[in-house]
């Protein structure tokens, strides 16, 4: 049933979870996970070592890192600061492994995906307004203007989306890529998960890149090293969910019902048996036609927007300022 159990997510810790709950080992991919009680904090690495790994997973050989929090959207600037600071710390790490230089006196792009006119796919371009980019001082005035010894060049475009352009982003960041000759791309965007308890408060980092509008089955070409010729850092946050997931979610509660009733616990004892892959698929086939292809995100999603925007790009300050 795991073959047929085809789910919209971009997180690889969802890839991995639906194997789990069908019993099933992957081999080459290796999961670790860390828990702050005190903040409510979890961190699962997810490392796809091997081509069958990726094969299985249906993602590229490389390191996902997912950071969850409840508080991630919340507008509190102390809380604001300390995960902005923790999510550095893990750009940093894959920055090194990837490029085998420190972030100090790299040349950085950073490239803002999604469409600024649908709130929940603004994500990359409100974290590109937010950035502190010095490409263009230090090109001007040298790095010694930024009054520090250790400066990165940081760059920043928003190439919008393939209805409004009539290019691929890809196409797009290439052109720019060969002209200006980052060391480094870091490409942010909203991304579809498969559980709604994760929408704007979970972040995938990833050294894989990124593929813009797969997670809602709008497969576009990847921003990748193979395609860019730099290494490509991808940073997501899912902002939607499909119609299928909040009845899957309903389905699950109703299960729940069902257990605690003393005349109805054996249906839902029958109901629990089902695997997370059939269960899903099951609910697909129920739903009304129509609904198929939609996508749910939350009623206050421009507020999360706007405050998950100054995280990640506070963030990414941080890192080329050499305080995360």
């Amino acid at each position: 049933m795991v073959r047929n159990y085809s789910v919209r997510t971009d997180l690889a810790l969802e890839e991995r979870e639906r194997f789990e709950a069908d019993n099933v080992e992957v081999q080459g991919v290796v999961l670790e996970e860390e828990y702050d009680e005190e903040r409510q904090i979890r961190v699962t690495r997810v490392e796809i070592r091997t081509e069958n790994g990726a094969k299985a997973m249906g993602k590229p050989v490389g390191t996902y890192l997912t950071f969850e929090t409840p508080d991630l959207a919340l507008p509190d600037e102390d809380i604001h600061q300390d995960i902005s600071k923790r999510l550095g710390g893990y750009v940093r790490e894959l920055i090194r492994r990837n490029t085998g230089r420190s972030e100090k006196d790299l040349s950085v792009l950073v490239v803002g995906l999604g469409n600024r006119s649908v709130t929940p796919d603004a994500l990359g371009p409100y974290v590109a307004d937010h950035l502190n980019v010095t490409r263009h001082v230090i090109k001007e005035y040298g790095k010694y203007a930024m009054g520090r010894d250790h400066v990165n060049m940081v760059s920043a475009v928003v190439p919008g989306v393939m209805g409004q352009t009539g290019m691929e982003s890809t196409e797009i960041v290439r052109g720019i890529v060969s002209e200006t000759h980052p060391d480094l791309v870091i490409a942010v965007d909203a991304l579809a998960a498969r559980s709604s308890r994760r929408l704007n408060r979970t972040v995938q980092i990833a050294d894989t890149g990124i593929h813009p509008g797969s997670g809602v089955g709008n497969h576009r070409s990847g921003l990748t090293e193979k395609t860019l010729g730099v290494p490509v850092i991808g940073i997501g946050v899912p902002t939607v969910v499909d119609a299928a997931t909040i009845v899957n979610d309903t389905m699950e509660n109703f299960i729940a019902a069902l257990e605690s009733s003393d005349s109805l616990k054996g249906v839902g004892n029958v109901l629990r048996s089902y695997s997370a892959g059939e269960k899903y698929e099951f609910v697909k086939e129920l739903i009304a036609p129509h609904l198929n292809g939609m996508y749910v995100t939350p009623k206050d999603v421009d507020e999360m927007i706007h405050q998950i925007s100054h995280t990640l790009a506070e963030a990414l300050n941080m890192v080329f300022a050499g305080e995360a």
